[in-house]
C-alpha cells in the first residue's frame, strides 16, 4: 500500500515566503519548507495498481494552467487548533481542476475523502491541547498581512507520503503539465 496525495507544488519564492511567516510566528512543528504544498486530492493508502490506473488517467487529462495567490492566514479547528494555514484566493481553475482529480480518482477505484475542498498550504500542525486559539490570533495579528507573490501553477503531482517518527516525507512519483496559464491583467508582466 502506498500513502499518496495528489497537489500543487509551491515555487521557491513563495516557499521562501511562508518560510518566513513559520519563523517570526516562532512555531513549535512547523511543516518543513520541503514538505509545503497545496493537496488537491488526498487519496489515502492505495493499492500499487490503484495508482499505476490513475497515473495513465491523470497522463492523459488536459487541463488550464492559471495564476495562483495566498491572500491569508487561518486555522482550522475552532476553539482546539488543528492546523495553522496559508490560504489561497478564490480561483475558479483551481475549483475545477480539484473537482476533476477528485472524479478521476474515483474513476481508478479511490475512495478518496469527501469533504469541502478548503485549498490551503498547512504551515504547522497541533498536537491536541497544543494550540492557544488566543495567543495564535495574536501572533497572525502580528505578523500581519500575507504578501505571497502571484505565481503560475503549470502542473501538479502525485506524490507518496512516508510517515516517520520525525514527521511526514513526501516524494514526487509523477508530475502532470497543466496547459500554460493565459496571460492577464492579473499576471504578472
Amino acid at each position: 500500500m502506498i500513502r499518496a496525495f495528489l497537489a500543487l507544488p509551491l515555487p521557491e519564492s513563495v516557499i521562501a515566503q511562508l518560510s518566513l511567516i513559520q519563523q517570526r510566528l516562532r512555531l513549535t512543528r512547523p511543516v518543513p519548507r520541503e514538505n509545503l504544498h497545496l493537496t488537491l486530492v488526498f487519496l489515502g493508502d492505495q493499492r500499487h495498481d490503484a495508482l499505476e490506473t490513475l497515473h495513465m488517467d491523470l497522463e492523459s487529462l488536459r487541463a488550464p494552467g492559471f495564476w495562483l495567490r495566498l491572500d491569508g492566514l487561518g486555522v482550522f479547528g475552532g476553539d482546539r487548533p488543528r492546523n495553522l494555514h496559508a490560504r489561497a484566493a478564490g480561483e475558479p481553475a483551481l475549483e475545477a481542476l480539484q473537482a476533476r482529480l477528485q472524479r478521476a480518482a474515483r474513476q481508478a477505484g479511490m475512495r478518496p475523502e469527501n469533504r469541502r475542498f478548503t485549498p490551503h498550504v498547512t504551515l504547522a500542525r497541533f498536537r491536541p491541547g497544543e494550540g492557544d486559539p488566543a495567543a495564535l490570533a495574536a501572533a497572525i495579528q502580528s505578523v500581519g498581512a500575507l504578501e505571497a507573490p502571484l505565481f503560475a501553477v503549470e502542473s501538479y503531482g502525485l506524490y507518496r507520503s512516508h510517515l516517520r517518527a520525525d514527521g511526514a516525507q513526501y516524494d514526487l512519483l509523477a508530475d502532470y503539465p497543466l496547459d500554460a496559464p493565459l496571460a492577464g491583467p492579473s499576471a504578472p508582466a
